[in-house]
């Protein structure tokens, strides 16, 4: 007989081809970047309480954001290699705790050196942090292409949020708790970052990867050679250190080429410079993070030193910067669908470059009313740009190294937001209000330059109206 009461089994739901829970996977990964962004804009409204304190310059203030920017840009590409190498998620979670010791190094450091140093490792947690948090968006998305492009708008809004907060959170810390509070309050979050992807996040296959050591080393040392000689001119001029200086910096530059061009397996590809479009983003991305690490950094030490505001006002007043940065971007992205990239660019470079000119006349008895259009105009600008100039980076090399190329983009971008800082501090250093002055023409200047480089170097280009926004995919013609 027949089993009439047989017991029917309910559907099993089908497992997403990633793995993993994709909601508390994007959770994990985005207080990673939280903490990476977070860290770029909170430590410039210390800056000036760091300096009182610990008794150092501005040269000691332009180590303590380099050391961090200089470690991520040169480890970067480096670092996504070692989480392809043992696993997104070991690296990942190696990231955070690097992280947050280093955070502590900085929350506790006696004297400018040891903050320094512990900046770099905050750098180098920041290196593994970035790629092995796409990796395992990457991974928890499995083969949903919508759902991917839905992880990482939501990992690079929790960037920009942070980058947002970042100068009024650390106002208040700073005039409340003091300025160690600012690293202090990394490491909550890092534990948290660190539970949640032990608990929750995949891990990723690991896959083979051939190391370049030399590259990497001589990286290295050609950055900290250039960005060293820059802050050590400072009311020296070119004395025997600056000439040694950038003597290992061009040294080491060209041993880094000759090394890259022979090896196997390069940690930067040269061939993707073969492609105009891939150069002139390059050269576009530089320029913008020239400008815009080095004028934020010298608006911070301009507000609280010469203007007198305290840190929560020097905060508040930087608000707009980010908000408005935040909204050009989705504007950018949903402008873009449909549409040239090439002329957005340029708008976007020029109107950025109206922005720094707007300040090239404040003194030391500017109103924060006449500051006001520069802090609006300029992230207007940019954040137009910016979006523009990545996708026509990635639509120059196939997709299966579209992680490298992004790598190289965002390693020359870190390493040219040092160069800035090193540069205009010592303008700030040298001539006071004057050099903040000279130090908007000069990036106004540049970014005029950057909109000719979008103009000619940057093929017509057409993002498909059926994407997300915020895919990279386009069309070039």
């Amino acid at each position: 007989m027949h089993d009439t009461h047989k017991q029917v089994q309910p559907p099993v739901a089908p497992k997403r081809s990633g793995g993993g829970n994709i909601g508390l996977t994007i959770l994990a990964t985005s207080l990673g970047f939280v903490l990476v962004q977070l860290d770029v804009s909170i430590v410039i409204i210390a800056l000036a309480k760091i300096g009182a304190d610990l008794g150092t310059a501005v040269a000691g203030l332009q180590w303590v954001v380099d050391s961090y920017a200089l470690a991520f840009a040169a480890l970067l590409l480096s670092a996504g290699a070692l989480g392809d190498q043992i696993g997104a998620r070991k690296g990942f979670i190696v990231g955070f705790a690097a992280f947050v010791a280093a955070s502590l190094g900085c929350g506790l450091a006696p004297g400018p050196i040891a903050l320094i140093v512990a900046r770099a490792f905050q750098g180098i947690g920041a290196a593994l942090l970035v790629p092995c948090s796409l990796a395992l968006l990457n991974q928890a998305a499995g083969n949903d292409t919508r759902l991917r492009a839905r992880a990482v708008s939501l990992w690079t809004a929790s960037g920009s949020v942070a980058l947002a907060v970042g100068p009024v959170l650390g106002g208040f810390l700073v005039d409340s708790l003091g300025w160690r509070s600012i690293f202090l309050i990394n490491i909550p979050i890092g534990l948290a970052g660190v539970f949640l992807t032990q608990a929750f996040v995949q891990e990723s296959p690991s896959r083979h990867h051939t190391f370049d050591p030399a590259g990497q080393l001589f990286a290295i040392t050609a950055l900290l050679g250039l960005v060293g000689a820059v802050i050590c001119s400072e009311g020296s001029g070119f004395s025997p250190i600056v000439w040694c200086s950038l003597i290992v910096a061009f040294v080491s530059s060209a041993a880094f080429v000759l090394v890259e061009s022979r090896v196997s397996s390069p940690m930067l590809p040269l061939d993707f410079f073969r492609q105009p479009t891939f150069t002139a983003a390059t050269l576009i991305g530089l320029a913008v993070n020239f400008t815009l690490y080095g004028v934020i950094f010298i608006l911070g030490l301009y507000l609280q030193r010469i203007r007198g505001y305290s840190p929560v006002m020097s905060g508040l007043m930087f608000l707009p910067f980010p908000i408005v940065l935040l909204f050009s971007n989705l504007m950018a992205g949903r402008l873009a669908r449909g549409t040239n990239l090439r002329p957005l660019m340029v708008i976007g470079l020029l109107v950025g470059a109206a922005g720094y000119w707007l300040f090239h006349s404040i003194d030391a008895d500017a109103s924060y009313l006449q500051m006001l259009p520069g802090f609006v105009v300029i992230p207007l600008g940019v954040g137009l740009a910016v979006p523009c100039m990545t996708t026509a980076l990635l639509t120059t090399v196939p997709a299966s190294r579209s992680g490298v190329a992004s790598g190289v983009l965002n390693s020359v971008r870190q390493a040219g937001g040092a160069l800035g800082v090193a540069v205009y501090g010592a303008l700030l250093n040298e001539k006071n209000v004057a050099g903040a002055q000279l130090s908007f023409w000069i990036s106004a200047v540049l970014l005029i330059l950057a909109a000719l480089v979008a103009a000619i170097g940057v093929k017509h280009m057409t993002v498909l109206p059926s994407l997300a926004p915020n895919s990279p995919e386009a069309r070039s013609e």
